[in-house]
């Protein structure tokens, strides 16, 4: 079962993205800024994807304290319980801002669009839902497939996309294991997944990614099980974008797309990296979808970019272009946070910004090794 926003979008939307830099995970001056500026109106928001200075693993809970925040700050605009909050606006926190990354949020708002467009062009539209709470023998397992895959049909009707191809972006939040969490499957005498809280982020990200590709037809959802989980890295979604954390047990998800009928002034399109260090794929999706050139058109891309939204990952077989690397081998920091920091640095060489969404775990959310990415740019 997935739930969608109690207020159903109309035809056409209309919607806005803001970045808003901040100093820490509570940290929501610059949102406030804007709302008493008359900028931002907090009744219309209906997805927050945070980047939170935390170490993005298993005891990450700048996530959490982020979430917590912006449900007491959304619940008096939205007349609600901060608790209320959290099932009405999807909040996407994810941890981890190594390298030159720099904290911040990406909030978007939604109304529907006052008018009939004129501009006859496919623009940016927005869905959520969420699926229901999972048990903790569910997490990693093919429940948490087909729950996501039925939230993001939810999502695609909630933004108002009849047509998966104009899907760009799908972003999860999904749980995690705690030790706690194990124990009680334990007790019940039900086996979970792994015992282990941090391989569970693994199998929560690689669940959660296949149901997103069943649910866009990347994947044939027979060929799903769960032996497929971290082992069969063929079956991997184009468009998906998971990340794991402590304060939620179910799934949030915000589909990112295009539709006819939508008078949003911005534009969406997606590439997918084949490796950590492939900027050039992110140099044609701006020049084939914006027709914008990295190096030419560097003060056009910082005028008009509003977020890169991407996945990286440490490639499991530990090599990139046949040279080893050493991520999977480190004891002291986690391969995710190696391949934060290794990816926002290509990414922000190309396109001159550090406050990039990028997430670590890249598990059946591209090729192995590689992760898909998202470019959100205005119009004009």
């Amino acid at each position: 079962m997935s739930t969608v926003p109690a207020a159903a979008p109309s035809a056409g939307q209309h919607v806005e993205v803001f970045r808003i830099g901040c100093s820490g995970p509570g940290d929501l001056r610059g949102v406030q800024a804007l709302v008493d500026a008359g900028t931002l109106d907090p009744r219309r928001i209906v997805a927050v994807m945070g980047k939170t200075e935390g170490n993005g693993c298993v005891n990450d809970y700048t996530r959490e304290y982020a979430a917590a925040a912006w449900c007491h700050f959304l619940a008096p605009y939205l007349g609600c319980s901060a608790a209320e909050a959290e099932q009405r606006v999807a909040l996407v926190m994810s941890g981890g801002t190594e390298g030159v990354l720099s904290p911040h949020f990406t909030v978007f708002t939604r109304q529907p669009a006052a008018a009939v467009p004129s501009h006859g062009e496919k623009r940016l539209v927005v869905g959520i839902a969420h699926t229901r709470d999972f048990v903790p023998e569910e997490i990693g397992r093919t429940a948490q497939i087909d729950a996501t895959a039925g939230a993001v049909r939810a999502a695609m009707a909630d933004a108002g996309i009849a047509d998966a191809a104009d899907v760009h972006f799908v972003q999860v939040k999904c749980p995690l294991l705690t030790s706690a969490k194990v124990q009680d499957a334990l007790e019940r005498g039900a086996v979970p997944v792994t015992r282990d809280t941090y391989e569970s982020m693994g199998y929560s990200r690689g669940a959660s990614a296949l149901g997103v590709a069943a649910a866009l037809g990347e994947v044939d959802r027979a060929a799903l099980h769960y032996g497929v989980v971290l082992s069969d890295w063929s079956l991997h979604s184009a468009r998906a974008s998971v990340s794991a954390g402590i304060e939620l047990e179910g799934n949030v998800v915000v589909v990112l797309g295009e539709a006819a009928g939508s008078s949003s002034a911005l534009r969406i399109a997606h590439t997918v990296m084949r490796d950590a260090v492939d900027a050039a794929s992110v140099r044609r999706l701006l020049r084939d979808a914006f027709g914008l050139d990295a190096d030419t058109d560097a003060a056009a891309i910082d005028r008009r970019l509003v977020n890169l939204l991407a996945k990286a990952e440490a490639s499991p077989d530990g090599r990139v272009r046949g040279a080893r690397h050493t991520m999977l081998n480190d004891s002291d920091i986690n391969a995710t946070r190696h391949a934060r920091a290794a990816v926002g640095g290509v990414l922000a060489s190309v396109v001159g910004h550090t406050a990039l969404y990028v997430s670590g775990g890249a598990e059946h959310q591209g090729p192995a090794g590689g992760g898909p990415v998202a470019a959100i740019l205005r119009v004009q």
